[in-house]
């Protein structure tokens, strides 16, 4: 059996239920030019895709000037929606666990600008060796190429990885490289373990097993 060298995450729905988070900062940009506010349906599209993807869907029945969305957008601070993000219970005990044993560990995200904000708040950084967002690739999720920069960084085979996703991109994402999935909070998505925490993580056999 191949070892298992390196466990990559996904962040929102992962790490954090950030739903809240997005829901209010996405109906702030829409409120700035006039419209309401998303739909359910919507903000299920805006929590799994990268920001610009986001933008263009939630503008595109309005006649706005996208370059003056993307320009208020820079300009709108992040910070204060930290507060409506909440780490899941466990996450840090995870990572310690992962630290202990040897295991290195990234995160491959659709966020952009927002994840040293959010690495940094919730004291998170020096747990990851790698971050790859949608800034350091021209194709974000579900394209494969931020796990072919990971594998490259640490010189491993996707058979030596896992990622942690709880979406269909996330599936796409790994599915590409015939990378290992975990679905967090998602019994739904065709994978190869399903949990509910990150303790569970930590008890599954491949883990136990040494990969």
């Amino acid at each position: 059996m191949t070892t298992l060298k390196l466990v990559i995450f996904d962040c929102d729905g992962v790490m954090f239920d950030s739903k809240e988070a997005n829901r209010y900062y996405y109906n702030d940009l829409l409120a700035h030019f006039g419209h309401q506010p998303m739909s359910e349906d919507d903000l299920e599209f805006v929590h799994i895709n990268h920001v610009m993807g986001s933008i263009s869907h939630i503008f595109r029945h309005y006649q706005d000037d996208m370059a003056a969305v993307d320009s208020f957008r820079k300009s709108l601070d992040y910070v204060p929606y930290l507060q409506y993000m909440h780490m899941e219970p466990d996450l840090k005990e995870f990572l310690q666990f992962l630290q202990a044993n040897g295991y290195q560990t990234a995160i491959s995200t659709n966020r952009t600008t927002t994840m040293p904000i959010i690495l940094e708040m919730f004291g998170l950084k020096s747990f990851f060796d790698m971050v790859v967002t949608a800034l350091d690739v021209t194709q974000p999720k579900p394209h494969p190429e931020a796990l072919h920069k990971i594998l490259e960084r640490f010189q491993v085979a996707a058979t030596e990885c896992i990622y942690i996703g709880d979406s269909e991109i996330d599936r796409e994402h790994t599915a590409a490289l015939g990378m290992r999935l975990i679905a967090f909070k998602n019994n739904e998505l065709a994978a190869e373990y399903h949990v509910r925490s990150f303790r569970e993580i930590s008890e599954l056999p491949i883990f136990a097993a040494g990969g």
